[in-house]
């Protein structure tokens, strides 16, 4: 097994992958892209993106290239919570976040060198999204019923139900995951435990898109 799996396995930090041996096995072969998600919910990074920020400095220090997106798409939607629908906040206010949490994020990854770290924003390529060829390229590869099985999901339907706005959020972040892919050749996602359903859409989107495999 790989040197940086086998430390965080000792460290209590990997709970599920698609594939560890082959995750290893990638690990091994070279320098891997990997991304983690930072939706602009508050006017700063809080204490839960920590452990997020943790594991993508230790990626990075064995040679593995972070991107750190910051989810100025997402953001306006909000992922879903078991505790009930979210207040949207006003576009303005999340672009504000979203300028705030760049600039806190930029002060723990190294952008120079053969690991250099990027930044990115989805909002740059969903802006212009066209609604007919999103559904028709990208929503198409999605089964409804896999998407009602995720707990908050689960939960949020057993009370007063959910919105489509947020019903669709696992779509948009899959989509995050391809554009990547398409992008920067990332093959890798990694977020906290709440985040393994849109996680493993991702994956499975773009095994049915480009036909590649990724973690």
């Amino acid at each position: 097994m790989n040197a940086l799996i086998d430390d965080l396995q000792w460290r209590g930090l990997i709970a599920q992958s698609t594939d560890l041996e082959s995750l290893s096995s990638d690990l091994d072969a070279g320098s891997l892209v990997y991304y983690i998600g930072f939706d602009p919910t508050a006017p700063s990074l809080h204490l839960g993106n920590l452990l997020q920020i943790q594991t993508m400095r230790r990626f990075q220090a064995h040679g593995h290239r972070p991107i750190a997106l910051v989810g100025g798409a997402t953001g306006l939607i909000g992922d879903p919570k078991m505790a009930g629908e979210r207040t949207l906040n006003p576009v303005d206010v999340v672009a504000d976040w979203g300028s705030r949490l760049r600039t806190e994020l930029e002060r723990f990854f190294d952008f120079d060198g053969p690991a250099a770290a990027q930044m990115v924003n989805n909002f740059d390529w969903t802006q212009d999204v066209d609604v007919i060829e999103f559904l028709r390229d990208i929503g198409k590869h999605f089964s409804v019923n896999r998407m009602l099985d995720r707990e908050a999901v689960a939960a949020r339907l057993a009370g007063d139900g959910i919105s489509f706005t947020e019903f669709s959020y696992q779509v948009l972040q899959s989509f995050d995951y391809l554009q990547l892919f398409r992008s920067h050749d990332c093959r890798l996602q990694m977020g906290g435990s709440d985040q393994w359903g849109n996680i493993t859409a991702g994956v499975d989107l773009i095994r049915r898109v480009e036909a590649a495999h990724v973690h």
